[in-house]
């Protein structure tokens, strides 16, 4: 859901692996196991039943108004763009914001025939949006992977007016849990992905403080637990696999664990569970 490593998902960032472990796992749990990130994976998350669910709370925690100018910030493929849109009405604007040159073209190609959209090549760090100039601000699954979550809010609350919403969906890694016979295995498994995989792992819980240090008052903090039964449905969003190397990569697992780890989530029985936050403040005048 969410972006973790390196974008819950578990997979944020392109990795280059030393070591491939679909050399040494079995014929099922090859067939399980997605071995590399799918170029659609963002948009492919939005389009699931766990991204569905929780981005119309957020959407609906946003409280947007007609003919609002509404900003969202690392945008990626712009799935929410359209939806954004919708809300903002005939006479509002949604302008999208990323870092990737290269996403941010193809979605401003995309939504070339809608006035209303407009996605720009930014740092969110450092907007180029003007002062007060905007009535809604949002990211999802965007805080976990930046440089400095703190700076990225003080943008927002600059670019936001006096008591404007700011919505900011992100999972907490430290809540992943793995069920596995070994349990020394998960804890180690699930550590890696909160302190190692993901940038800013605890940003889910971190974000009310931060939240209120950043100039707003915060009024609603909802938890959203994702529990999966199927490893398949997992997968897609975790990606277990691609995790394993990298954790195998930077020696936090030994290629035994990690060939034991997937062995055993592809032939035993399943569960594993995800906290994301919604966190809904105002910007203090």
């Amino acid at each position: 859901m969410w972006g973790c490593c390196g974008d819950v998902v578990v997979d944020g960032r392109e990795w280059c692996c030393r070591r491939c472990i679909a050399r040494t796992i079995g014929p099922m749990e090859s067939l399980l196991f997605e071995t590399r990130r799918p170029c659609d994976y963002l948009r492919r998350l939005a389009d699931s039943d766990i991204g569905r669910h929780y981005k119309a709370i957020a959407l609906e925690q946003l409280g947007i108004r007609p003919g609002d100018i509404v900003v969202d910030l690392g945008c990626g493929p712009g799935a929410d763009l359209a939806a954004l849109a919708d809300a903002v009405g005939l006479d509002g604007f949604v302008i999208g914001v990323d870092v990737d040159a290269a996403a941010v073209d193809e979605v401003s190609a995309a939504h070339s025939a809608d006035p209303r959209i407009t996605v720009c090549h930014n740092d969110i760090h450092d907007l180029c949006l003007a002062d007060g100039s905007v009535d809604r601000a949002r990211t999802d699954r965007v805080l976990q992977h930046v440089a400095e979550p703190a700076a990225v809010l003080h943008e927002m609350r600059r670019i936001l007016r006096p008591h404007a919403t700011a919505v900011f969906a992100e999972p907490d890694w430290e809540t992943l849990v793995v069920d596995h016979h070994d349990r020394q295995l998960a804890r180690a498994y699930a550590h890696f992905v909160a302190d190692f995989a993901i940038r800013n792992g605890a940003i889910g819980r971190q974000l009310p403080a931060l939240a209120l240090r950043s100039g707003f008052d915060v009024h609603d903090v909802l938890p959203i637990t994702t529990v999966f039964r199927d490893i398949r449905a997992a997968d897609r969003v975790l990606g277990f696999h691609r995790v394993c190397q990298r954790a195998v990569d930077a020696h936090q697992l030994t290629q035994e664990q990690a060939d034991r780890l997937l062995h055993d989530l592809a032939t035993e029985p399943f569960f594993a569970s995800v906290t994301l936050f919604i966190v809904t403040a105002t910007r203090q005048p």
